[in-house]
């Protein structure tokens, strides 16, 4: 399933416990294209999320789905069900209970620093110390690995704006009439972000 990440809020489950939850305006979407052994290789089938309007978008997505409309999104999935072109999937595949992952594009931070970015402590900010508690220390040279810096070596740099999956959240509330789905936890990404939801 895709959805639209939207705000998160508090639910109360059976025994009067409270959960903090993410709300998913999710689906429906709609088979745009079906891919056989035959034909592909593979068997999958491409679904479409949300609507755009036809301005937006190009000649080659206007024609490959000319009568089923603009969709925001199109997303590859591989199955073995069976589907045809035109046929809508809404929310009713999920039931509160079911366990799934999310993944997003997770919010971009820009440029940080070593604390921030990988969690390091810093050191004193006492004895003298001036504007650099904050700096990574050494990251080799001398005698270490040939006097030069080793690959993979946690320093600054650009953080966030990864594809970020995060498994066994819980659906907690499915609304097929509003078309959302409340899931336990947090999920990657700001309010507003193109979330894909699967099974766990």
């Amino acid at each position: 399933m895709i959805g639209i990440k939207g705000a998160m809020t508090q639910i109360f489950d059976a025994e009067g416990n409270v959960r903090a939850a993410t709300i998913i305006t999710a689906g429906p979407l709609t088979v745009t294209q079906l891919k056989t052994q035959e034909s592909d290789g593979y068997q999958a089938v491409q679904l479409g999320f949300g609507n755009k309007k036809e301005k937006h978008s190009t000649k080659p997505e206007r024609g490959h789905t000319k009568e089923l409309g603009v969709f925001r999104a199109l997303k590859e999935v591989q199955t073995t069900e069976a589907f045809t072109r035109g046929q809508v999937v809404d929310l009713s595949v999920f039931t509160p209970g079911d366990m799934v992952s999310v993944s997003a594009v997770s919010k971009a931070k820009g440029f940080q620093g070593v604390v921030k970015r990988h969690g390091f402590s810093g050191d004193m900010r006492s004895h003298g110390r001036k504007h650099s508690e904050r700096a990574p220390g050494s990251i080799g040279g001398g005698g270490r690995a040939g006097g030069r810096v080793i690959k993979g070596m946690r320093m600054a740099g650009r953080m966030g704006g990864d594809r970020v999956t995060v498994r066994n959240l819980q659906v907690l509330q499915v609304n097929t009439d509003t078309g959302t789905l409340v899931i336990s936890g947090a999920v990657p990404g700001r309010p507003g972000t193109l979330v894909e939801i699967s099974a766990a």
